[in-house]
């Protein structure tokens, strides 16, 4: 007897009933970057497509958009109007996404919503926690990253997602929410995050550089594995409840350990230098946009993440009815 594998490939309806993995618009989560001010939707540069918008009717009409597309989760990135050496606006009860986070959830409570908790956008220097004569001070950032998810709490956020790396501060979060009566709220912790090239057009969409030096001091060596199994336990063991690898495309070994050593769910942020090389392969006529992006995705799910944080998530989400009413006709 002859073995034929592609009897299973022989036509579109077939290879779509076999397939084993699907990327759908609810595993998605959409980046939003929020500016302090009015009257504010400005195309950033580095990342095509994507927005800083002030929390006010700007962020209303995207959120209008991100809803009718059927994405079900965004996560929220600052950028205050003034910095100092400690990111005190991190906190602020008038800080952008404490006031984007009340303005979504009065207008639109089925939009879930997630903030980035990090000092990076908020301080002069850039980084990712205090900084004492060129040293990241760890324990003495912790107070001010708890404080910090804790305002977001406070202003109606649904999951907070520490993002520093700095040790120990998915306990001081656990500790300071529950302190305060926010026991239900998650912490999805970017776990395993790689000090990585692929984060250049984020950090200039945030205007988030450091300075002076750079965070390879906290950040993962890229070369790494093992030492991403020990940084997701430590933060299982301290409470997390998602667990996230970052970058996704060129970590999909690391996904793919993390799903086989936790019963946590995953998540993977497909980051901005993935999404802006997909882009200018694009208008370069090198490739075409979206077959790429869906084929990143689905291999992003393949490899096991349940969530992914991805700059394409609307664009995916309006394709994917389109396609679906092209069906249904």
């Amino acid at each position: 007897m002859q073995i034929r594998p592609r009897r299973l490939r022989q036509d579109s309806g077939l290879r779509s009933l076999v397939r084993e993995t699907r990327v759908m618009p609810e595993d998605l989560i959409y980046p939003l970057f929020i500016k302090a001010g009015e009257g504010i939707r400005d195309e950033i540069g580095s990342l095509p497509g994507c927005y800083h918008l002030s929390p006010d009717e700007m962020l209303l009409q995207e959120a209008e958009k991100i809803v009718e597309a059927g994405l079900k989760g965004v996560i929220l990135f600052g950028l205050p109007a003034d910095k100092d050496e400690v990111g005190s606006r991190a906190k602020a009860d008038d800080g952008p996404v404490q006031k984007a986070c009340r303005l979504l959830k009065r207008e639109y409570p089925e939009l879930y919503l997630i903030t980035d908790v990090c000092l990076c956008a908020y301080t002069s220097h850039g980084h990712c926690g205090l900084v004492d004569n060129g040293e990241i001070l760890n324990d003495k950032t912790l107070p001010h990253l708890a404080e910090m998810a804790v305002s977001h709490a406070e202003s109606g956020a649904d999951m907070v997602a520490p993002s520093d790396m700095m040790d120990g501060r998915v306990a001081a979060i656990r500790e300071e929410l529950d302190k305060n009566g926010y026991k239900d709220i998650p912490i999805m912790s970017y776990a395993a995050k790689y000090n990585s090239a692929f984060y250049g057009p984020f950090r200039e969409a945030q205007g988030s550089s450091p300075t002076d030096g750079d965070r390879s001091s906290h950040q993962m060596d890229y070369a790494n594995s093992r030492e991403a199994m020990r940084e997701v336990l430590l933060d299982e063991d301290e409470g997390a409840d998602i667990l996230m690898v970052k970058p996704a495309l060129a970590y999909l070994d690391i996904i793919k350990d993390v799903r086989e050593k936790t019963d946590l769910p995953v998540a993977a942020y497909n980051v901005s230098g993935e999404y802006s090389l997909v882009h200018a392969g694009s208008e370069a006529g090198l490739v075409n946009r979206w077959e790429l992006q869906n084929e990143i995705l689905t291999a992003i799910k393949r490899a096991g993440a349940d969530l992914i944080i991805t700059y394409a998530a609307l664009e995916f989400a309006n394709r994917f009815s389109e396609e679906y009413r092209k069906r249904d006709n």
